[in-house]
């Protein structure tokens, strides 16, 4: 076997390692005084009980899916029963990166709020730290999983001398694929739950808090407090981290099975070269992530968080793709042939190469588009406070039609990106540029996990009463973390868009059908009922959050009502019950969007067939993208509509802060937003991810010579051949 193999593990196994130093580190803070450390035992006691009761639903789901995935897998020549195992193993590795992410999370925020004390340097280097323990796990554990996996099932599946494009391979892929939909499958219920966890108690937190009662966000007074916080926690730590687990992992196995079928003898391993690069490609960007997480950091109280935090991104950006020009020419064979279907595709190394850096490129764009649409100070926010000044409707009007603008460059960006790295190097090309944007996935873990981090640091901070300067340096650091927040999503929605036009084309590969025909109507039957479900799926998760809210609300009143001497900081509010609440409510309510991502694809596949499946997936993906873009953007630029209250705008010529009548309309629009930005939004790129590995699964069951639909009065038409002619003497 080719030692190179051994490399990609290793590489994982740096990163874990790596991650260990910096989380002791981080322990070893100093974690403030009695006060704070309270209200920190709160905040993790909570996550830890969402976890285990959500683990506790999902081993359910895991061990029944796996079963039935190990019984499928005996009925085709393509799978076999040892999917059940890889799923189990995905499952489990995407359920231990949320758990890192909310361990050290949960030590970092009152690390942060003590080195606040101290000085801004300090906290941003306690709190990105922390992120960075996340960011550098999740890949490590990854990359881990998947190069091991690979290695066994190389040894359990291909023969030596078998072909690297012959049945053999493909087995042992097509095995590999029930790893990562363990890890999508467990990342999408995560997302959802976390989502509506940490929304229903944030929405019922301001309702109450801030409109009704006129306290403060994180006031210690407030019973939903604890519960808020907790939820940023399991929401936007555990459940991005399983998220970005899902996709990391979903978009190299997506240019595994594409490089499956290019014919690479010509290189010195044995055929295996375009199957190892995208593994290869995403241990580069690990150690380059590493490596610029050192380049974060700030000395003076005035320097940009925002700036520090963009030269990490940019070095590991810059440096994953110079590592990646030497590892393309270092693997590949100068000149490339890929058969697929009936196209040939015929490609350079150095064709690769670009693609890989069309694939940064894009994934760079989207975070600087995001960023001007979400971040403080910018045109777009600046016309939702501005709309503010009119009341709570135009507040509304104005971060929907942000919202909507924000999917129009993003579009132009990743249609320009697919058709690019496709003129390269053909659909190989679409995949590798999705696995070089996914590359530096520590990096923008590191930067998006940074987010929650500051903002318990600042929650902490007001429900300690600590002086008005420590919160002020935790603000800072919130609203940088409100605008990375949303890149990291905008990120992940662009990684997902490439990922899945991989996923379909691999999943057209085994499901052995030539074309998608719209012109056929169960086919186009199938497009229109593909992009309305992520319509379905949001409306379902954001009805959860409603539902969960009405529920912290009745709650938080009841307590401001029957417990007297609360605001008069007599008497502790009963944080356990609101925890309670948003624990209970997360877990009933995820059940149902999170079956349409596993349960559609399969109804549609068994029933239509495989050519009606694709039209689904086509649906999804397009309506999913645009849906995600939206709903995340807008979200995002509500919120810091509404902290830009918190300095001081201009109206009309008149200063309005917090309290005033145009804040409170910007209250209510980040109320709206929440749900948009942290619940639905997000998860739309696990939906389209996990319904396209979901047909891969599924597609050797399903596939064209296995199926054969019957359409009524339907005549059967003579062969049509084409042919290519290469000059005009040959016409």
């Amino acid at each position: 076997m080719n030692s190179i193999l051994y490399l990609i593990p290793a590489m994982g196994v740096v990163g874990l390692i790596v991650m260990a130093i910096k989380s002791a580190w981080v322990s070893k803070q100093d974690a403030g005084d009695a006060k704070m450390q309270e209200l920190a035992g709160y905040i993790a006691d909570g996550a830890m009980a969402f976890l285990r009761a959500e683990w506790k639903i999902l081993s359910y789901f895991a061990v029944i899916a796996a079963i039935l995935l190990g019984w499928s897998g005996t009925l085709v020549e393509d799978s076999s029963w040892i999917i059940a195992i890889a799923f189990l193993i995905g499952a489990v590795l995407s359920a231990f990166a949320g758990y890192i992410g909310m361990k050290i999370a949960t030590k970092s925020n009152v690390r942060t709020t003590q080195a606040a004390r101290t000085s801004l340097a300090k906290a941003l280097q306690v709190s990105f730290t922390g992120g960075s323990v996340m960011g550098i796990g999740v890949a490590g554990l990854a990359i881990l999983g998947l190069g091991g996996l690979f290695i066994v099932f190389y040894q359990m599946f291909v023969p030596e001398g078998a072909a690297i494009t012959g049945v053999e391979m493909k087995k042992a892929i097509e095995v590999l694929a029930g790893f990562s939909l363990g890890a999508e499958s467990i990342a999408l219920f995560a997302r959802v739950g976390g989502g509506i966890y940490t929304k229903a108690a944030d929405v019922g937190a301001d309702l109450v808090g801030k409109v009704e009662a006129g306290i403060p966000e994180d006031d210690v007074r407030n019973p939903a407090t604890i519960a808020d916080n907790v939820g940023d926690n399991v929401g936007d730590v555990a459940g991005m981290g399983a998220d970005l687990f899902g996709s990391y992992v979903a978009t190299i196995l997506a240019t595994m099975v594409l490089g499956q079928g290019i014919d690479a003898s010509g290189d010195n391993f044995n055929g295996l070269s375009p199957i190892l690069l995208p593994m290869i490609i995403a241990g580069l960007g690990l150690i380059f992530s590493i490596v610029a997480c050192s380049f974060v950091r700030i000395s003076k109280e005035t320097d940009s968080v925002q700036n520090a935090l963009n030269i990490g991104n940019w070095s590991s950006i810059i440096l994953t793709a110079i590592a990646s020009y030497f590892a393309v020419k270092y693997l590949l064979p100068e000149t490339i042939v890929h058969q697929f279907q009936s196209t040939t595709y015929t490609f350079t190394s150095t064709d690769v190469f670009i693609a890989i850096v069309i694939g940064l490129v894009v994934g760079t764009l989207m975070s600087i588009i995001t960023e001007y649409y979400t971040a403080m100070g910018k045109r777009p926010v600046l016309s939702i406070v501005k709309q503010s000044g009119t009341g709570h409707a135009t507040n509304i009007i104005g971060g929907l039609s942000v919202g909507m603008e924000s999917t129009v460059l993003p579009i132009f960006v990743l249609a320009g990106g697919i058709i690019g790295s496709y003129e390269f190097a053909g659909l190989y090309g679409v995949a590798i540029a999705a696995a070089g944007m996914m590359a530096t996935t520590a990096m923008q873990l590191a930067i998006d996990a940074f987010g929650p981090i500051a903002d318990n640091a600042g929650g902490i901070a007001e429900m300690s009463q600590l002086p008005e300067e420590v919160r002020h340096r935790t603000d800072n650091l919130d609203a940088v973390g409100n605008t990375t927040a949303a890149t990291g999503k905008g990120f992940a929605i662009a990684s997902a868009a490439l990922t899945s036009l991989a996923l379909f084309a691999a999943f057209v590969g085994v499901a052995g059908i030539d074309a998608i025909n719209i012109f056929k109507a169960p086919v186009l039957a199938g497009l229109f009922v593909g992009g309305m479900i992520p319509f379905i799926f949001s409306s379902l998760a954001i009805a959860a959050v409603g539902r969960a809210a009405m529920d912290m609300v009745n709650e938080v009143r009841r307590q401001f009502r029957e417990i007297p001497g609360i605001m008069e900081y007599k008497a502790k509010p009963e944080y356990e019950k609101c925890v309670a609440i948003s624990t209970s409510a997360s877990i009933r309510e995820m059940i149902a969007p999170g079956a349409i991502a596993i349960v559609a694809p399969v109804l549609v596949g068994f029933i239509f067939g495989p050519e009606v499946l694709g039209g689904l997936l086509a649906g999804v993906t397009v309506s999913g993208v645009l849906m995600g873009m939206f709903q995340s953007n807008a979200g995002g630029a509500w919120d810091n509509a509404k902290k830009s209250f918190e300095k001081g705008v201009e109206i009309n010529g008149q200063i309005y802060y917090k309290k005033s009548e145009p804040h409170k309309a910007s209250v209510t629009g980040d109320t709206v937003g929440d749900p948009f930005k942290d619940t639905s939004g997000p998860s739309m790129n696990i939906l389209i991810k996990l319904t396209s590995i979901v047909a891969l699964i599924i597609a050797p069951h399903i596939s064209q010579k296995a199926h054969t639909p019957s359409v009524k009065n339907e005549v059967a038409k003579p062969k049509v051949e084409t042919v290519s002619y290469t000059n005009d003497a040959q016409k």
